[in-house]
C-alpha cells in the first residue's frame, strides 16, 4: 500500500514538472518569436529611456488606415473588401490616436486620453495646420520625395518613409498635449481584425440598433460581443452619428474598455494557446519603437483592474469647423489641450479655455452591460467654453458602457 502511495506521488510529482517545464518552454518560445520576428522602430522614439518595471511610462497607441502588414506587405484585396476599406489613395491616415499613461506602482490609474483623427492642429516639421489623422502622410510623403532625390527606391524606399511619417506623427501629438512620449505601437486594420478574433470577441453595447454601408456596421440594440470585421466596423463608423468624429472617440473608448477587459481577464495571459494568436498577431501586424520591452509593459498591466483603467478625450471646441485646406474639421485650442493633458497625467486640476461652441459633458463609468452615462448639459456661453476637469467622456474598464 506505501509503494502504491509513494509510486502515485512520483507519478504526480513527475506530471507536475512535466508541466512547469512544458509552461517554461511555451514562455520561451513565445519569447523568441517575440525577440526574432517583430517589427519594431527606430525613428518612432529616436533616443529611447530606459523603462524598468515599476516606472511609469506614456505610450502612443495608433492605428493606421494601412493597406499592407507591419512587414510592409500589401494585404489581400479579398481581405480589404470584407473590411469595406474603400480606395486606397494612399494617405496612410491614423484612425486612432490614443496617448496611454500606465503607473508606476499597482493602485494608481492608468489613463488613455484620445485624440479626434479630425482635430485642426500643426503638422510637426513647419507643415501647416491640417488635420491631425494626416500627420503621418505628410511625414511620408516629404520623406518619400527626399529619399527618391537620393536614389532610394523599392522596399527600402518604403521603410525609411514610413519611419519618418512615425516621428511626424510622435512629434505633433507631442507638440499638440506638451507630453513626452517614451514608447510607440501601431497596429493595421487587419490586425486589429485578427486581434479580436484571438481574444474570441470583445464585449460592446449599443443604445439603438445601427446599420451604415460605409463602414460595413450591421448590429442591433443591447449588449453583445464582436469581432474580426464586425469588430472594424464598429469602431470605424461615423456616418449617422450626430457629432460624427467625436462620437466615434466614444465607440472607440467603449470598446477599449471591453478590450481592456478581455486581456485582463483571469487566465487569458496564462493561457498558451491564447498568447500562441496574440503573438502572431502582434509579429504580422504591429510595430512598436526598438526599446520598448512588451514583457515589462505586461507586467505593469497586470496590476491594473478594469477601475484602474479611465478614457478621455481631449477639449474639443466646434466639431464643424470650416477650415481652408481639409474640409469640416474638429476644433482645438492648443493651450487648453495642453492644460488638459498634463492635469490629467498627473491628476492635477485643469482649468483651460478653449473657444468654440459648447459641448455637453458626459461622465460613463459603468457598472455592467447596458449601463447609461449620466449626462450634464454644458452652460457656458457659445462664445467660450470653460474646458472640464474631466474629458467629454469618462469611461473606465470595468463595465462595458452602452453607447449610440
Amino acid at each position: 500500500m506505501r509503494r502504491s502511495v509513494r509510486t502515485a506521488v512520483r507519478s504526480m510529482t513527475a506530471l507536475a514538472s512535466a508541466a512547469v517545464l512544458a509552461g517554461a518552454g511555451q514562455v520561451w518560445s513565445l519569447q523568441q518569436q517575440l525577440d526574432s520576428q517583430m517589427v519594431t522602430s527606430r525613428a518612432a522614439i529616436p533616443m529611447p529611456r530606459p523603462i524598468p518595471v515599476g516606472t511609469e511610462f506614456t505610450a502612443l497607441l495608433v492605428g493606421l488606415d494601412a493597406r499592407t502588414d507591419a512587414g510592409g506587405n500589401p494585404l489581400p484585396p479579398a481581405l480589404l473588401d470584407a473590411l469595406h476599406a474603400g480606395p486606397d489613395e494612399g494617405q496612410l491616415q491614423t484612425d486612432t490616436i490614443i496617448l496611454l499613461h500606465v503607473p508606476a506602482t499597482a493602485g494608481e490609474p492608468a489613463v488613455a486620453i484620445s485624440i479626434p483623427r479630425d482635430s485642426f492642429v500643426p503638422i510637426a516639421g513647419d507643415r501647416g495646420t491640417h488635420k491631425i489623422n494626416s500627420a503621418y502622410g505628410y511625414g511620408v510623403r516629404g520623406a518619400e520625395e527626399e529619399l527618391r532625390g537620393q536614389g532610394v527606391t523599392g522596399t527600402e524606399l518604403d521603410r525609411r518613409a514610413r519611419e519618418a511619417g512615425r516621428r511626424t506623427l510622435v512629434s505633433t501629438v507631442e507638440e499638440l498635449t506638451g507630453a513626452v512620449i517614451d514608447h510607440y505601437a501601431e497596429i493595421n486594420m487587419a490586425g486589429f481584425v485578427e486581434l479580436t478574433e484571438a481574444l474570441g470577441g470583445v464585449p460592446v453595447c449599443l443604445n439603438r440598433p445601427v446599420r451604415d454601408s460605409y463602414s460595413g456596421v450591421d448590429l442591433p440594440a443591447g449588449p453583445q460581443v464582436v469581432s474580426g470585421a464586425g469588430a472594424l466596423a464598429f469602431v470605424r463608423q461615423r456616418h449617422g452619428l450626430a457629432d460624427g468624429d467625436l462620437d466615434r472617440i466614444g465607440r472607440q473608448q467603449a470598446f477599449a474598455a471591453g478590450l481592456a477587459q478581455r486581456v485582463m481577464a483571469a487566465g487569458t495571459l496564462a493561457d498558451p494557446a491564447a498568447m500562441r494568436r496574440l503573438v502572431g498577431v502582434v509579429t504580422r501586424h504591429v510595430v512598436i519603437d526598438a526599446g520598448w520591452n512588451l514583457h515589462q509593459a505586461l507586467s505593469q498591466v497586470r496590476q491594473l483592474s478594469g477601475g484602474d483603467l479611465h478614457f478621455h478625450t481631449i477639449p474639443t471646441g466646434r466639431p464643424d469647423l470650416r477650415t481652408p485646406v481639409d474640409g469640416i474639421a474638429v476644433e482645438i485650442d492648443e493651450d487648453a489641450v495642453r492644460e488638459f493633458v498634463h492635469g490629467t497625467l498627473t491628476g492635477s486640476p485643469a482649468s483651460a479655455t478653449p473657444t468654440g461652441s459648447p459641448r455637453t459633458t458626459a461622465v460613463q463609468k459603468a457598472d455592467g452591460p447596458g449601463a447609461t452615462a449620466s449626462v450634464e448639459p454644458a452652460r457656458t456661453p457659445p462664445t467660450t467654453v470653460v474646458a472640464p476637469t474631466t474629458s467629454p467622456a469618462v469611461i473606465t474598464a470595468d463595465g462595458v458602457p452602452c453607447v449610440d
